[in-house]
């Protein structure tokens, strides 16, 4: 059994015009986000989404599963993402170049020199970058990008660039990471290779590239979301592409043509 998931079109002043037309015509609106709604809406454990941006976005980080349920959250949010397109300048903010205390970011959140303060990373296409909770982060201008996370909207931001929305200081100041983060998963994606991105504890996530092995999903037990990244991916025999997110039962039925590629997410 598929489910097409429901896609819900969220405009940003941070989006863009220039939509790849897999995801429909837009009419030049400023598409920030694109969502899919899970059948189990917050009950769901993931959030599978798409972000299309021409300048950076808040300086935020995400508390844990401790800190979230402490605030009143079902749970807290770890996320990760694949860079599916890049401008030549476009960065990706993860972490601190350099070790410092609250009060010192606290005083850089307040004045805007926090932006000094954040590891900019040169981003390109494939990329991936898993970001854990507790982790400063921000997402540069001129990408485009799928995210998966754990399903929970508890985002505290540090800095916003002077737009007129709520910082959390407070909250995100007692959760954060003060310092550089590194993460072993991140890495370069290889667009003609199989292989498993995230292993837990949160979610999985793997990259598939067709034609590829049936054994590497094999032990799926229950439902997975299946997003295709290009042409030429099938899933009980039904042909799917970029701009799409599909709930399987049987992730077993996907097929992949020779240099097609997807994604593959299922709960930990």
């Amino acid at each position: 059994m598929l489910t097409r998931l429901e896609t819900i079109i969220v405009e940003k002043p941070w989006g863009r015009t220039d939509i790849p037309p897999t995801f429909g015509d837009f009419g030049g609106r400023r598409i920030g986000e694109i969502w899919f709604a899970h059948p189990s809406g917050d009950e769901a454990p993931t959030l599978v989404k798409f972000l299309f941006t021409s300048e950076r976005l808040s300086i935020q980080v995400h508390p844990d599963d401790e800190a979230a349920r402490a605030a009143g959250y079902p749970r807290g949010k770890e996320e990760c993402w694949l860079i599916l397109s890049a401008d030549p300048e476009a960065e990706l903010g993860v972490g601190l170049t350099a070790e410092t205390t609250r009060e010192a970011l606290r005083a850089a959140a307040l004045d805007g020199s926090i932006t000094d303060m954040i590891d900019w990373r040169a981003s390109k296409p494939n990329d991936f970058v898993y970001n854990r909770a507790g982790t400063i982060h921000a997402i540069g201008g001129g990408l485009i990008v799928v995210e998966v996370q754990q399903n929970v909207d508890c985002t505290y931001r540090l800095y916003d660039y002077g737009r007129p929305r709520e910082l959390h200081l407070d909250e995100g100041l007692k959760v954060a990471t003060p310092g550089p983060v590194h993460d072993p998963r991140d890495t370069l994606v290889d667009p003609q290779t199989s292989r498993m991105l995230v292993e837990g504890p949160y979610f999985h996530l793997a990259h598939l590239a067709g034609p590829f092995d049936p054994e590497m999903i094999g032990r799926i037990a229950g439902e997975a979301t299946f997003v295709p990244l290009s042409p030429g991916c099938r899933a009980e025999g039904e042909a799917f592409t970029l701009g799409e997110a599909i709930l399987l039962t049987d992730p077993a039925s996907i097929e992949l043509d020779e240099g097609a590629r997807a994604l593959l997410t299922w709960p930990a």
